[in-house]
């Protein structure tokens, strides 16, 4: 085969092919799940995180290499989603570093940048383990680099050794990590790296395929339950949007300038300034002359505005038609939303807090819990819903607080959590780092208003891990694992990092999972049932187990939270 140059058009279409490989694998990959639950993410997280970065890329006409590298390193960055979702993204942006300065890439390009992204991607990791997508990335990149060394090695023959090395280590991976091995699979994050690999060398062949992108494609529809959605009452009504490409590079003092004239004219701003760009978003009632002072800083790109009070009219039409019986609130709601109810004056706004929160959180009576104990802002998201760094971002530019807590309650949006809050500024954030919904109200109940931000950070960081938590949801596949033999349909109960029980009968898996909690000094059990269990069915489960803990405060709440049917507390 002729060697084939790899330019800025050629790597756009490699890039593309592999995220579209990604795409079309992501449903098998999200099942393989260590444990059978049906909340499995990691191939929609990468593929809406490289999915992105070319829309990054899709915006830049006849770009240079570097400008493909800004596009893929600041594209992936806000997009990235959950654990994997944040790993890929620092695999991209390493590797985007490297290219930025050259105009074709050849093989020793190529293993330079790959080396760079697996170390990128092992330092932003605290505690990387072996047997995951970064073992399977390292070993890409060591074969690159044996590769390169090689004059006789062909490029074609180069981009085959990468990826049968890349297969050739996956496969390893549950001889790298026991939990793998016992639930029968392999790392779904290191398959779903292969599958972009595969991607890119086949457009690198010329494998023939569809290279265009559609509207649709790495996108995924979240619906937002209706109590997250606040629409009613809005003050300023347009969307707006755009990036700014600088005309030279600004102080601190224009950004903050600019900030500030920002917030003269509208609300829910995000300002997020890299690599000569400013990104903006603001809600504004005259988008023009937004528009005309970013005009000063430079040329603008990807404008893009909505008009929130039509869109909001839409919605409550669609719920009308779909929700006939509640056709007299929508129409109040209407009401509320008229254009004289919104040109009222806006309140004046709040002086800035000392400390602020925002909470991950899914579900009505959980958002309810969060809401009471004083947490400022909520983003709508869980297991199956993880939000990105830049949906993290956005909640932190509408708290009002010089210090903002936040609780990702899920160990697979902490990552996106962390690089939000590097990225953050003008604000110290710090990110608690809460794995289930229940430690996150746990740090906020401990919170203590007269003490400082790093008092509460110490003290909130000691009372999570006091929080033991169980969750009851059904299994998705048959499984061995953790001495259960697990069929599918099965319900289960599971634990921080294992497997408590296991069964036909939910009710007696609820209450086999309390009693592997419940320890000789436990105090207090509360239990949140989800949107599928009844309050009766939750009321007598409180009174079973109230019985049978007479030493321990017992509390029933209503979670409302999808796909779980109980999540458990016991402290």
């Amino acid at each position: 085969m002729e060697t084939r140059t790899i330019d800025t058009e050629l790597l756009v279409r490699m890039i593309l092919a592999g995220a579209k490989n990604l795409d079309a694998k992501k449903e098998w990959i999200n099942e393989l799940n260590v444990f059978p639950v049906p909340d499995g993410d990691t191939g929609t997280n990468m593929c809406m995180t490289i999915f992105s970065a070319i829309r990054e890329m899709e915006k830049i006409q006849d770009p240079t290499m570097r400008d493909l590298s800004k596009a893929i390193s600041s594209g992936s960055l806000r997009g990235a989603r959950g654990n994997s979702g944040v790993i890929l993204s620092q695999l991209l942006r390493g590797f985007a570093k490297v290219i930025a300065d050259y105009d074709v890439l050849d093989k020793r390009v190529i293993s330079e940048a790959l080396l760079r992204a697996s170390e990128t991607a092992y330092n932003a990791v605290m505690k990387p383990k072996e047997g995951t997508i970064l073992t399977v990335a390292k070993a890409a990149a060591d074969k690159a680099q044996e590769l390169a060394d090689d004059a006789s090695c062909s490029t074609e023959e180069f981009f085959d050794g990468i990826t049968s090395e890349a297969e050739r280590i996956l496969a390893l991976t549950p001889d790298m990590l026991p939990v793998l091995k016992q639930a029968g699979v392999v790392d779904a994050g290191g398959q779903g790296l292969l599958e972009i690999f595969h991607g890119v060398q086949d457009a690198y062949l010329g494998v023939e395929g569809d290279y265009m992108l559609s509207e649709s494609f790495g996108q995924e529809e979240v619906v937002l339950p209706e109590s997250g959605i606040e629409t009613d009452n809005i003050v300023f009504g347009y969307c707006t949007e755009f990036i700014i490409n600088l005309d030279k590079e600004l102080s601190h003092e224009e950004e903050s300038s600019y900030r500030s004239f920002l917030n003269s004219l509208g609300d829910s701003i995000v300002m997020v300034a890299e690599d000569g760009l400013i990104k903006t978003h603001v809600h504004t009632n005259d988008p023009g002359l937004v528009l005309q002072e970013a005009l000063t800083l430079g040329s603008l790109s990807s404008i893009k505005i909505d008009n929130m009070r039509e869109e909001h009219q839409e919605k409550l039409i669609k719920n009308a038609e779909r929700l006939a019986r509640e056709q007299a609130e929508v129409c109040e709601q209407a009401v509320e939303s008229s254009p004289e109810a919104e040109e009222s004056p806006a309140e004046p706004e709040e002086p800035e807090k000392e400390i602020g929160f925002i909470a991950v959180s899914i579900g009505d009576g959980m958002n309810e819990v969060f809401m009471g104990l004083g947490a400022d802002h909520l983003i709508e998201g869980g297991q199956t819903m993880n939000p990105s760094t830049e949906d993290m971002l956005e909640a932190i530019d509408q708290v009002n607080a010089a210090t903002i807590f936040i609780f990702p309650n899920n160990k697979n949006i902490i990552l996106a959590a962390n690089q939000a809050a590097e990225l953050a500024k003008d604000k110290k954030v710090v990110v608690i780092p809460t794995t289930t919904v229940l430690q996150g109200i746990t740090a906020l109940i401990n919170f203590v208003p007269e003490a400082g931000a790093d008092a509460n950070e110490e003290l909130m960081n000691e009372v999570i891990g006091m929080v033991k938590t169980g969750q009851v949801t059904y299994a998705i596949r048959d499984t061995e694992i953790d001495d259960w033999d697990i069929k599918e349909g099965d319900f289960m109960g599971i634990g921080d990092s294992s497997i408590l029980s296991a069964g036909t009968e939910i009710e007696e898996v609820v209450r086999d999972m309390i009693q592997s909690l419940v320890e000789e000094d436990s105090s207090f059990i509360c239990v949140y049932y989800g949107e599928e269990i009844d309050r009766d069915q939750a009321e007598t489960l409180g009174k079973f187990v109230a019985k049978e803990y007479p030493e321990c405060e017992v509390e029933i709440q209503y979670g409302g939270q999808p796909i779980y049917y109980y999540i458990v507390s016991v402290e």
